[in-house]
């Protein structure tokens, strides 16, 4: 049985955003912010007071060997490191 997506909602300022994403697990919903150049990431899971709060970053690196022939020279990858979980009260 696959695992169940979970929904974790970007939140900045002290205010959730519309930014949605989903992952079975928090880091993958904080790669996915990463990506797309959040540095501090604090995501609130949807259904629940936690705040699961990484610090990310993106470098640009040479694409894999085996890439694909459409994909660009440089690409960007991702990379996070979980600080830790807040309640919200």
């Amino acid at each position: 049985m696959a695992k169940d997506k979970k929904y974790f909602v970007l939140r900045e300022g002290g205010a959730d955003t519309s930014q949605v994403f989903a992952s079975a697990q928090p880091r993958g919903a904080a790669l996915k912010a990463a990506s797309r150049g959040k540095t501090t990431i604090r995501l609130r899971e949807r259904g629940t007071n936690r705040v699961h709060v990484f610090v990310g970053e993106r470098k640009q690196v040479p694409k894999p060997e085996n890439g694909p022939a459409w994909l660009p020279e440089m690409v960007w990858k991702a990379n996070v490191k979980k600080q830790g979980i807040e309640h919200l009260g």
